[in-house]
């Protein structure tokens, strides 16, 4: 059973990441906490909504699962003729799912139904996509472990689910500035990132506009789409921090709860007792949002008031089925504050507020660094699964070095693999822009690829079953020379292909047994090759055999030469394996 993306998605190309995802009937062994899917004895209803829940996908164009890159660019291609209009919006996928549920439960949220024993559409397709019993969803969501971002007004959703358990996901931001960019330039960057496989979308605007800026953004995303809503709200008060107050952020809090807004980044854990503790720090406060709240804290010598609200901020959560992405306010701005004691007590709030959160079944992930150098990242992983009992994590790299200004998105991409391993659910991406600028599409896609390559190294790492699948096909395609199979199959073909091209940009030149590194005669698959070939028709059976014999047939030829080691003629001297190269 292949994965097919819905007609939203399809319709504007901008699916969620699904690499990885392979048929049930390729997939490996595994223990059954993993939750693999193992088609029990399931439900009238569950069978019913399966049923609806593969109805709502076109069976034409899929996507492969060994090369989703590829078929979104093909798709793209595709589209772009039809004539789409982004001021329409993509399709409203889950309108008939949100028209079933809405008026029957206590609290809306994914959540509540996981721990009523529910399985929701959206646990469904979140199943499919990553190859896992339903049940399995359910019950990682009912303990907290793993959320599904989807706000009952985002009608155009695909389910994502963000866990420990399951693929490791990415975050790409977006966003205007007083400075620069326009609001088709952001929708532009979200089809972008969607296109190379971002799995949600955080919206980050601070500029002008803003309401108009994300309602484009959210009816055209089939991905979850996350904020921070101080930024908006501080643009109410002209951008004076110390102007703000409770109800200007809860107002903002709704307009963007209509909206459609998946998730919250909040930082209720900057308290006022911690904002101290960064004064001997090297580079202080980096985070805009908790330096907003420190400064509203000093100037008004008053406890954080998303942290003294946060039970009314949970009551709009429920009501919409809003995840809280808990921020890092204090984060590390430098490896130097890499650990130290305000990063940790800021942490360990964010998991009284987790805690509380699920009192009210309002889903929550929580925010990580930052600037860590490698040996102290395991340090974060721990304290977080301990003191946040295991919520997912979500990190912004981290980055391991603060040398390298313009290639960020490689330092911190380094951090991510080895958080990701550890067990973060989501990475948020850095783009060779970070520290310097507002990325443009190509840092966009820069910061996408190598937080791609970040997440599959995890996922590897972790032992997911069917990771390995796109990597093995890639090298078999790779040893058998079948270069357009190896540029589909990779995390950036068009890339791939562009590299292959500079030096071998002839059609004949995608089925020869060579690239322009080693060249004809020095490939070392090539040359294995060979001796397979070479084995095969002497009648050999394994490798082993053949290269014995081929060295005894040539120590025979020493010998009939009389022994010598340098010859005088060598045109008579016979090579058996100099025939086969082409």
């Amino acid at each position: 059973m292949m994965f097919r993306k819905s007609f939203a998605a399809l319709l504007l190309t901008l699916s969620s990441s699904v690499d990885g995802f392979v048929p049930r009937s390729m997939m490996a062994s595994s223990p059954s906490t993993l939750g693999v899917a193992t088609d029990p004895i399931k439900s009238e209803e569950l069978v019913t909504k399966e049923a609806n829940i593969k109805s709502t996908r076109r069976t034409k164009p899929t996507l492969d699962p060994l090369n989703p890159e590829f078929e979104r660019i093909q798709l793209v291609r595709h589209l772009r003729s039809t004539g789409y209009n982004p001021k329409e919006g993509i399709p409203k996928l889950r309108k008939e799912w949100i028209a079933e549920r809405e008026g029957k439960f206590e609290r809306y949220t994914q959540m509540h139904f996981a721990k009523k024993g529910m399985i929701t559409e959206e646990m469904l397709f979140v199943a499919e996509r990553e190859g896992v019993e339903p049940e399995f969803v359910r019950s990682e969501i009912a303990r907290g472990r793993a959320i599904i971002c989807s706000n009952k007004k985002h009608l155009e959703l695909e389910p994502q689910i963000i866990g420990r358990m399951f693929k490791v996901k990415i975050n790409s931001n977006i966003g205007n500035s007083a400075i620069t960019s326009s609001i088709e330039e952001e929708v532009e960057k979200l089809q972008w990132s969607t296109l190379w496989g971002a799995d949600t979308l955080m919206d980050l605007s601070t500029g002008k506009h803003i309401h108009e800026t994300r309602e484009w953004i959210l009816r055209n995303s089939p991905i979850p789409v996350g904020t921070v809503p101080i930024y908006q709200a501080l643009e109410k008060v002209d951008g004076i921090a110390e102007d703000l107050n409770w109800e200007v952020f809860r107002q903002t809090l709704i307009e963007q709860a209509e909206q459609g807004v998946d998730y919250w980044t909040i930082h209720a854990g900057v308290l006022l007792p911690y904002v101290p503790m960064t004064v001997n720090r090297l580079t202080g406060i980096v985070s805009r949002g908790g330096s907003i709240h420190a400064k509203w804290n000093i100037f008004h010598h008053k406890e954080n008031f998303a942290y003294e609200h946060w039970d009314d901020i949970l009551d709009i959560c429920a009501q919409y089925d809003i995840a809280l992405s808990i921020g890092d306010g204090l984060r590390p701005g430098s490896i130097y504050d890499a650990n130290d004691e305000a990063q940790f007590a800021e942490l360990k709030t964010q998991g009284e507020l987790t805690r509380r959160a699920w009192e009210k079944d309002v889903q929550v992930m929580n925010e990580g660094p930052g600037h860590v150098p490698l040996h102290k990242i395991p340090e974060n992983m721990r304290n977080q699964l301990e003191w946040c009992n295991e919520a997912p994590f979500y990190t912004l790299g981290p980055l391991t070095t603060d040398v390298a200004p313009g290639y960020d998105h490689i330092t911190s991409a380094i951090g991510a693999a080895n958080i990701g391993a550890l067990g973060t659910a989501m990475l948020c991406y850095v783009t060779p822009k970070e520290h310097l600028g507002l990325p443009n599409r190509d840092d966009v896609k820069a910061g996408i690829i190598a937080y791609k390559i970040a997440a599959h190294a995890a996922d590897l790492a972790k032992g997911l079953p069917g990771a390995q699948d796109r990597d093995n096909a890639l090298s078999k395609a790779r040893f058998e020379f079948r270069w357009n199979d190896q540029f589909n199959l990779s995390l950036d073909p068009v890339t791939a292909r562009a590299f292959h091209d500079e030096t071998l940009d002839s059609e004949a030149s995608k089925t020869s047994h060579f690239c322009s590194m080693c060249g004809p005669k020095f490939c070392s698959m090539k040359i294995t090759e060979d001796v397979r070939q070479y084995a095969a028709e002497n009648g050999y059976g394994v490798e082993e055999e053949a290269i014995q014999k081929g060295m005894q047939e040539m120590s025979e030829k020493y010998k009939e030469m009389g022994n010598k080691l340098y010859l005088d003629d060598m045109e008579n001297v016979v090579n058996p394996l100099a025939d086969l190269s082409p």
